[in-house]
């Protein structure tokens, strides 16, 4: 694959990210910043800029650690994953486009301050040298934003160091009669502004030393247009009479014009037109580069990769890019769009933030040469900042923005996913992280012992049945010398009065306690044997769990049919209910179980490892960890899964072996028991059953359910939901 020639030292990185910060933001929107915020509109420019610091540290970061085309799209895809790489990438894109496009528009008002000329003819003639002149190559875009700028900002020093005598402190008074809704409204507003100050690591492939070059050119282009902002913003307010440039298109010239005279008229207008056509091709330049990067990561048809022979551009995406801008000139009203996207330009720094932490997080190779501080505050603060100004971009702006955002998804959906099999580096990161907590959760259970089980008979099972179940809650206590509770729960109809004649034993019941008393002597531990009579035999049950205080209720369980899921089986409703622990149990025989499987997606919930581990070691058995393949999984994703299964195994106390099963039901040999975490929500579990795409084991499943406190709460539940 070829690559980009590095030939951008760094007064073309700062050129191009000053150049792609100083047009619109001081030239336009000081005027409109103005009628929302009055004077104050001063500390509105300060307080964005400050905003942008997270967002241009995090950038610069990541661009020396990752100096490749692409910037924005680059960062959150390698830490994000490729769904939301491709929202940013199209998303930032467009945002770049459109920018430019108003940058184009925006400065005719200026120069028909000195011609009589049609506005988009002359916007689409700029557009088109401007497209030329990227098209011929980096490098001499570099120069030219060079040019650009040092002649721009000559204007506009003259105009700020020229004006400020003039500053009447009256203009100033009622300073804060906005408000904070104002200052923060005005905020959102201007914050666009600074939004190219990250526009450099977009062609960050092309630059010269991007480890010293590219935070230089982010940070010290960042510090220069804030002062630069505040400055002129500052001489605009005290030299117009208050309110006098609230709405103007000019509004820069026209306190040159009260100060300067027509001198400073002729200087802010060649100053504006400057900024706004360097605003244009920065914005040409590393916007291209979105689809460029995007294409060598199959996120976009392979012929926007393509690097011309000739230029040594990507000239297929300089097209595309300039066809996308003249468009918007021609057909669209393009300040209403830049506001939108705008507003997803302020989602996008949020999710920079983000990516670091992924980044930082996460187990990728990250070695940047340049490191942000104040970690991992600064990036947190980037983020709540960035959520809080969104709210204040007005509704259009926001449903313009989960526009572009669907139409994202909807492209990742049709072109990407079928292409792409990549994950992000945060995802891994919250893998590992949910992966640590379970392993914590079950180093913690193991020393909770299992002291009394009481073992619900709900129904006729027979004397096969009856052994399995009084077994296997054999196995459970006694390791701690605990006790078997064996129960026939019996139900009598409403109408029917409980009388003394329902408390004699049949000959059932003393068979019954016959056969589970010498249960307790073949097996080694104490069993209890009693019967009950009740109108609700699930009330019952949860009644004796508590009266006995006992630390599980075991039971059995038919999880595949659906109307004793949702009707008619009282014990999904004792699982919502117990004071304790409930094993359900789809009872296909227990006879000293050597092969023990704890299946499950994700980590195994700690009372499903410790019924594995009890039932494996009672019967010198070994445990298989079973977790569901496919056969286009990332190497990542099985990378981390391993790392934790094979933590896992160190705290047990039996043999343990991680076996992939393959979801179209081949698997290697027949366990003995299966043990597995229950689903968190019934109804759904009973229509869809949640149990992982393993084949049918063919032998007892035990199903846990902890009691209520012991439970993941809903964010560690959506969370691993997520990430495995």
């Amino acid at each position: 694959m070829k690559e980009l020639e590095r030939d951008l030292g760094l007064p073309s990185v700062l050129a191009i990210s000053i150049g792609a910060m100083i047009g619109s933001g001081i030239f336009i929107l000081p005027a409109l910043a103005l009628g929302i915020a009055g004077p104050l509109v001063v500390v509105a420019y300060l307080l964005a800029g400050i905003l942008v610091v997270p967002a241009a540290l995090s950038k610069s970061e990541m661009a020396t650690a990752m100096p490749e085309a692409g910037g924005t799209y680059i960062y959150i895809e390698r830490g994000m994953g490729p769904l939301l790489g491709t929202i940013a990438g199209v998303g930032t894109w467009f945002s770049l486009s459109f920018k430019g496009a108003l940058a184009l528009v925006g400065g005719v008002p200026y120069l028909l301050l000195l011609f009589d000329l049609p506005l988009k003819p002359v916007a689409l003639g700029l557009a088109a040298l401007l497209i030329l002149v990227n098209v011929v190559g980096a490098k001499q875009t570099g120069q030219l934003q060079l040019g650009i700028v040092v002649v721009m900002l000559a204007a506009l020093g003259w105009f700020a160091a020229g004006s400020a005598p003039a500053v009447q402190s009256a203009n100033y008074a009622n300073f804060f009669d906005a408000g904070l809704g104002g200052l923060l409204a005005a905020t959102g507003l201007v914050f666009v502004s600074y939004a190219g100050v990250t526009k450099v690591a977009s062609v960050a492939e092309e630059v010269e030393d991007p480890g010293r070059n590219i935070p230089l050119g982010i940070l010290g282009s960042l510090a220069f247009t804030t002062v630069l902002y505040v400055a002129i913003v500052a001489v605009l307010v005290g030299v117009t009479d208050p309110g006098s440039v609230a709405g103007s298109l000019t509004p820069v010239a026209v306190a040159a014009e009260q100060t300067l005279g027509t001198a400073g008229v002729y200087a802010v207008i060649g100053a504006a037109i400057l900024a706004l056509v360097s605003t244009a091709n920065a914005g040409i330049l590393s916007s291209s580069r979105y689809p460029f990067a995007m294409s060598r990561d199959d996120l976009a048809p392979p012929s926007l990769s393509t690097i011309s022979e000739r230029f040594g551009t990507p000239v297929a995406s300089i097209t595309l890019t300039g066809a996308v801008l003249l468009v918007l000139i021609a057909f669209v009203p393009i300040l209403e769009i830049a506001k939108l996207a705008s507003a997803f330009q302020i989602l996008v720094f949020a999710l920079i933030n983000l990516a670091v932490v992924a980044f930082r997080e996460g187990e990728a190779e990250y070695e940047p040469e340049f490191t942000s501080p104040l970690y991992p505050w600064m990036q947190l603060f980037g983020v709540v900042a960035g959520v809080a100004l969104l709210t204040q971009m007005g509704t259009v702006a926001l449903v313009g923005a989960v526009v572009i955002t669907v139409a994202s998804i909807g492209w990742y959906l049709v072109y990407v996913r079928p292409r792409v099999d990549r994950e992000g580096t945060a995802r891994d990161a919250i893998r590992r992280q949910v992966s640590r907590s379970a392993l914590t959760d079950v180093a913690d259970g193991q020393s909770e012992p299992t002291h009394e089980v009481l073992v619900a008979l709900t129904k006729d099972v027979g004397p096969d049945r009856e052994r399995s179940l009084v077994a296997l809650a054999a196995d459970l206590v006694r390791p701690h010398d605990g006790r078997v509770v064996a129960v026939r729960f019996e139900e009598v109809p409403d109408q029917a009065p409980l009388t003394e004649e329902m408390t004699v034993q049949s000959s059932s019941d003393l068979s019954f306690e016959t056969r589970v008393t010498e249960l307790g002597a073949e097996f080694g531990v104490d069993v209890e044997a009693d019967e009950v009579v009740s109108h609700d035999t699930k009330h019952a049950i949860v009644n004796v769990a508590a009266d006995r205080e006992v630390d599980t209720v075991l039971a059995e369980h038919e999880p595949l049919r659906l109307r004793s899921r949702l009707f008619g089986d009282p014990i999904d409703w004792v699982v919502r209910h117990a004071p304790c622990d409930v094993l359900l149990v789809d009872n296909l025989g227990y006879d000293r179980p050597q092969h023990v499987v704890l299946a499950g997606v994700g980590p195994y919930d700690p009372l499903a490892v410790s019924v594995a581990e009890t039932v494996a070691r009672a019967n010198d058995g070994r445990i298989s960890l079973w977790y569901p393949v496919d056969s286009d999984a990332p190497d990542q994703y099985r990378a981390t899964v391993g790392e934790y299964q094979s933590d896992l195994s160190s705290l047990l106390s039996v043999p343990v072996q991680s076996t992939p099963v393959r979801t179209d039901g081949g698997r290697e040999t027949r366990p003995d028991v299966v043990v597995r975490r229950g689903a968190d929500h019934r109804l759904r579990s009973a229509l869809f059953d949640e149990r992982p795409a393993f084949p049918s084991p063919q032998c007892t499943t035990v199903t846990v359910y902890p009691t209520q406190s012991e439970r993941p709460g809903l964010l560690r539940r959506l969370l691993e939901r997520l990430v495995f």
